[in-house]
């Protein structure tokens, strides 16, 4: 944790971090939790460290900050990642009356299972499909939210995309229904607040870990008025640890308040801007390389120590942050240029568009069984399948499974939904 904690402006400013490493300088015989009894920042609920529960030290101060910061009325620390963010927004909304929710066909197994375990009914919409998903079109969501009573979108979503949130928060805002953002990937956009999900929603989460200096799992949840800052409250007790990490508490406060690197984001747009197989989106933290074969060229930068976020078959995808250094990104665009030089690139302008999803089955009720994915194909899918990262549905709960899926999955390093290369299918 020290390691991360090395801008001392910032730290300076950091309420729960400066309690800790006041404390850690202090003689420690731990006859508390954790069971390490390592005094080494790791504590738990004492005397002098606050309560996450009932924060009322340097922790309500902590919330507080971040809240001002962005824009928010409340902001709860999460030290559960972004999903228990995504957990306690529908709970929320769900305690607000709604029933529905609008949402695009590949948001996070986060949304539909929250869904499913609060009885909520998702009303599913696609987003446009080129060679990677696009953003979400403001009358697909404004057709899907007359049958809804709430709009859940991701912003940015995985590949950097921001849908037109002006419109579609005014949208909501007409038909007085209230708009949830999954900014799980876009921490770092309240620097620039026309991009911001916090901006334009009333509820959202910042996955900070994602895209900001802090320790994983490290999130926060948000709510812009009042009224909804009380039912976020409630709901995050449902969901957040009652033994929270102080390590990560403090990480996600210093990440918060960790300063705009707008030299660094000069130099994104520098090296790569006219770069034909690399997109840059207005996410600037996210670099999309788009290859002949996206597992294999992986593997290869693997092997020479570059560790991209994830890769499919066309595409590897990069995530930067405000703490890569120029020298990493100098070095990336000496490996890309190496990929181009061999011909492993592919234009980006070139790529064709990608099929549409299947119309889903109502499975509900019928018997399932697991079978190998190999011969898979042309079954009904009792569940829901992908590439982790990005942990966006590949094959959806109902569908068809199709030959081209099999062979991604099949291809893929990471992936979930998949038991011993097993699927999980309805039973014919």
């Amino acid at each position: 944790m020290r390691s991360i904690l090395k801008d001392e402006r910032t730290l300076a400013r950091c309420h729960i971090a400066k309690m800790l490493l006041s404390q850690s300088e202090t003689p420690h015989i731990s006859f508390h939790t954790p069971g390490h009894k390592v005094n080494d920042l790791d504590i738990t609920e004492l005397s002098y460290s606050d309560n996450l529960s009932s924060p009322k030290g340097c922790i309500r101060a902590a919330q507080e900050d971040i809240a001002a910061i962005l824009g928010a009325k409340q902001s709860f620390i999460l030290t559960d990642g972004s999903t228990s963010g995504v957990y306690s927004m529908l709970k929320a909304a769900f305690d607000g009356g709604v029933k529905r929710v609008a949402a695009p066909l590949l948001s996070h197994k986060s949304f539909f299972n929250g869904c499913a375990l609060l009885g909520l009914a998702p009303v599913l919409f696609e987003a446009p499909q080129g060679s990677i998903p696009l953003p979400v079109r403001l009358e697909d969501a404004e057709a899907a939210l007359s049958g809804a009573d709430a709009l859940f979108l991701t912003s940015p979503d995985y590949y950097g995309n921001i849908p037109d949130l002006p419109a579609i928060a005014a949208l909501c805002q007409r038909q007085g229904k209230p708009l949830l953002i999954d900014g799980a990937h876009g921490g770092h956009l309240h620097f620039t607040p026309a991009l911001y999900a916090g901006t334009y929603a009333d509820l959202w989460v910042d996955g900070v870990h994602k895209s900001l200096p802090a320790l994983t799992q490290g999130a926060v949840v948000s709510a812009k008025t009042q009224a909804w800052g009380e039912k976020l409250k409630t709901a995050v007790d449902f969901f957040r640890t009652s033994s929270p990490s102080y390590p990560i508490m403090a990480s996600v406060e210093y990440a918060v308040k960790y300063p705009r690197n707008l030299q660094l984001e000069t130099l994104v747009h520098t090296l790569f801007s006219d770069c034909s197989c690399v997109r840059v989106s207005e996410d600037w933290t996210k670099l999309l390389l788009f290859v002949k074969n996206g597992f294999l060229v992986a593997k290869g930068l693997e092997s020479v120590g570059v560790y991209p976020e994830f890769s499919d078959e066309n595409l590897v995808c990069f995530y930067l942050s405000p703490a890569t250094s120029a020298e990493e990104l100098n070095g990336l665009k000496e490996a890309i240029r190496r990929l181009e030089e061999r011909g492993e690139t592919l234009d980006k302008k070139t790529l064709e568009r990608a099929p549409a999803p299947q119309k889903l089955q109502n499975i509900a009720g019928k018997e399932c069984e697991w079978i190998p994915l190999a011969g898979a194909a042309g079954r009904i899918s009792a569940g829901f399948c992908g590439l982790f990262p990005p942990c966006l549905p590949l094959v959806f709960l109902g569908e068809r499974i199709e030959e081209e899926k099999i062979a991604r999955l099949q291809s893929a390093t990471g992936v979930f939904g998949i038991e011993n290369d097993k699927i999980l299918v309805v039973k014919e």
